[in-house]
């Protein structure tokens, strides 16, 4: 293997090994599924012994342990095959759970800058469907290749107690017939393994923009175009679904088409030892067993079959979350800030931590910014430079500018979604030493558009302090100015509808403010919350929104429109 191709298949391994449980875990269900296919092949091949040995009409006690082994192994292949479900899927499961949440802690610092250059469908269907594909690593692709491996094996050796020559065509027909259905599935459906994943994005992102941008394909007509390209990706989807499908009847009908072929050639080879070197029963024994074993190898194909897909969409996965970040992507650095973190402990960045060093008494400046230069990840060119300004507790700055000055992006790199060069302290320790997590927990960004669930009006105000009572969260809405319309709609278990359909711009802005105030930022930092609201009530909604700002804290006010008469703040034009 060359370097070159180690190297593409680094992201990939560790995707895949992130989706398999632990040894502890995996390996009962690999025990039991050994047992269990095992139990097939000893059921055919004790049954036929038993049904030849019988027609002899021994004294019934000859034939008692196989009737007693009969029964126990067909109970036994169901016990086993049960269990080996309940304990392989427990495990697979647990692992999918644990992989998702791996997965979207891998993301978060790739949002914003890191997956712009990926549709939204293919992010969600990398995210939703590729992932839940990876829990056929443990389930379709390693356990079967490990239990049929190893049964088959014990098969071979069982019947090579018996006869020698038997289990060597046994074992020719085997890998012939698997060498040949292995390559007729890699030719009928080796591209379409790899494709499945790619098909299913395709349809997922016609139908997210089908039903994301409903509104403007209407007012342009374009209704059906997007109706046409959702019923492509559904027949690509299909045609996938149905040559994958043809694949797999084929290999199978060729694997059955083996089975038969080797206990023809047992038949023809074994014949002339009949009654010298093999007994009546033994021999029937002897020629039935391919079938089983046949069912059991015809795991192998599948697993293959599987394991294509499988890698196809751990590559998927790994192009999001395994690429290396932009080095405009701020990542914790290790030493200085775990120092910091615990001098900091839960200390409050408005507080004075003296022992930390990085106090100056409560009227110190909050936020001191010097020099700070912005880039975004990929850009050739600063979308912020030289800016400097403190902030003190109980002040508000107001960040004015054209669009596209980079006003959004200061705010973006205050609370370190995007990375800076200068200076950027808070009170006193340069943010780069702090863990991110207490950036964020001390600089909170309301956005110009702020993400509302579809849920209750306290689900979403919980989604700042989940230990919340009712009595604190109707205090902050109280102070936002929406505790009388709260009220009116049946207090907090009014809906907000899906992305806050029923509320409207101000209001939402309002929400995302209250849950600021919850999470108790010490700084809070508001971009754009009257767009697209009108003059008047944007002039109200600006001041009720500052005002609403404990006055032990700071306010960051990102606009670029005029302020309201009466409004206290410093200017910081960009």
């Amino acid at each position: 293997m060359s370097r070159r191709t180690a190297t593409a298949e680094a992201p990939r391994r560790a995707v895949l090994e992130r989706a398999m449980p632990s040894r502890r875990r995996r390996t009962p269900g690999a025990l039991l599924g050994v047992l269990a296919d095992a139990c097939v092949v000893g059921l055919l091949g004790l049954s036929m012994w038993l049904i030849v040995r019988a027609g002899e009409q021994p004294p019934i006690l000859h034939l008692t342990f196989a009737v007693v082994g009969v029964r126990a192994l067909a109970i036994g292949r169901a016990a086993f095959r049960y269990t080996e479900r309940l304990f392989s899927h427990d495990a697979a499961l647990a692992q999918l759970a644990a992989l998702r949440a791996q997965t979207f802690d891998a993301l978060v610092p790739r949002v914003p800058g890191a997956v712009e250059s990926h549709r939204r469908g293919e992010v969600l269907a990398a995210f939703v469907d590729d992932v839940d594909q990876l829990q056929d690593e443990p389930l379709r692709v390693r356990q079967p290749l490990v239990v049929s491996g190893v049964v088959v094996l014990l098969s071979l050796i069982v019947v090579a107690l018996a006869s020698p020559l038997g289990a060597l065509i046994l074992a020719a027909v085997l890998l012939a017939a698997g060498g040949l259905a292995a390559l007729l599935a890699e030719r009928l459906a080796g591209r379409d393994d790899r494709e499945l994943s790619a098909a299913r994005a395709g349809l997922v992102d016609a139908l997210l923009e089908r039903f994301a941008s409903a509104e403007v394909l209407a007012a342009f007509g374009a209704t059906g175009m997007q109706r046409e390209r959702i019923a492509a990706a559904e027949a690509r989807l299909s045609r996938v679904q149905l040559r994958r499908a043809r694949a797999a009847g084929l290999t199978g009908g060729l694997l059955s088409l083996g089975a038969g072929l080797a206990s023809l050639l047992l038949l023809v080879a074994l014949l002339p030892t009949l009654g010298s070197g093999l007994s009546a029963p033994l021999f029937a024994a002897v020629i039935i067993v391919p079938a089983a074993v046949f069912e059991v190898f015809a795991q192998v194909p599948a697993a293959l079959a599987a394991r294509r897909t499988v890698r196809s969409s751990a590559d998927r996965v790994a192009e999001l979350t395994e690429t290396p970040l932009p080095r405009e992507i701020p990542v914790d650095r290790v030493g200085e800030g775990a120092e910091i973190e615990s001098v900091w402990g839960d200390a409050r960045v408005g507080a004075a931590v003296d022992s930390a060093g990085v106090a100056d008494g409560p009227l110190g400046p909050l936020i001191e910014v010097r020099d700070l230069s912005v880039r975004h990840p990929g850009a050739d060119h600063d979308a912020v430079a030289g800016v400097d300004f403190e902030l003190r507790a109980g002040e508000t700055l107001v960040v004015t500018g054209e669009s596209g000055a980079g006003k959004s992006t200061l705010a973006l790199a205050l609370v370190r979604f995007i990375d800076y060069r200068g200076a950027y302290r808070l009170r006193g320790v340069e943010a780069r030493r702090l863990p991110i997590a207490e950036v964020r927990r001390s600089v909170g960004l309301c956005e110009q558009a702020p993400h509302l669930f579809d849920a209750d009006l306290r689900q979403n105000l919980k989604f700042a302090r989940d230990t919340a009572s009712d009595d604190e969260l109707m205090a902050a809405l109280d102070r936002v100015g929406l505790g009388a319309w709260a009220r009116d709609r049946g207090g907090l278990d009014a809906a907000v509808g899906e992305h806050g359909a029923l509320v409207s711009g101000g209001q939402a802005q309002r929400i995302a403010l209250a849950r600021a105030i919850l999470a108790d930022f010490p700084v809070v930092v508001l971009d754009e919350p009257t767009a697209g609201v009108d003059r008047e009530l944007a002039d109200r909604l600006l001041t009720d929104l500052v005002g609403a700002v404990p006055e032990d804290r700071a306010v960051i006010l990102i606009t670029h429109t005029e302020l309201p008469a009466g409004l206290p703040a410093r200017t910081l034009a960009l």
